[in-house]
């Protein structure tokens, strides 16, 4: 009873403001006010700001939003747990695999990006894998593709 008086009462609020705002030629102000001034008659009438009091004023529902909060943080626990045991188990062991990973990459790999006298320093043994490698005639185009872009 007190809810709907309340509503009631800011809609009627509300109702005067637009008609203030619609008296100084501002109507589309007016229709917006109006229209927001209108929301808490219609959650009044429908019986939604009766429910929105109850949920608010009674400790059970909040006890409620209390255990769906644990429940969320146990979720949000578990799949980190889930997601550590797939990386790997210790913190050594995923340190291991970084390691390997980046030892995996080539190192060559960036050659031509660097200055003239690394790249030069590199040059030596480049030759001497190519000449050690043994493909012979399968590589020798690639190879003519690679000097002559300089790799």
């Amino acid at each position: 009873m007190l809810t709907s008086t309340l509503c009631a009462a800011l809609s009627a609020a509300g109702l005067g403001i637009a008609a203030m705002t619609a008296y100084r030629k501002r109507f589309l102000a007016a229709t917006r006010i109006a229209a927001y001034a209108l929301v808490p008659l219609g959650l009044a009438m429908t019986g939604i700001a009766d429910w929105i009091s109850d949920l608010v004023f009674k400790p059970s529902v909040w006890l409620g939003f209390g255990v769906l909060a644990v429940s969320a943080l146990l979720f949000v626990i578990c799949r980190a747990v889930e997601r550590r045991s797939e990386e790997g188990g210790t913190r050594k062991e995923r340190r291991a695999a970084a390691a390997a990973q980046r030892a995996a990459l080539a190192p060559e790999a960036s050659a031509p990006s660097l200055g003239g006298a690394q790249a030069a320093a590199q040059q030596p043994r480049r030759k001497a894998k190519a000449k050690t490698s043994g493909g012979g005639d399968e590589f020798a185009d690639i190879e003519a593709i690679l000097k002559k872009h300089g790799i």
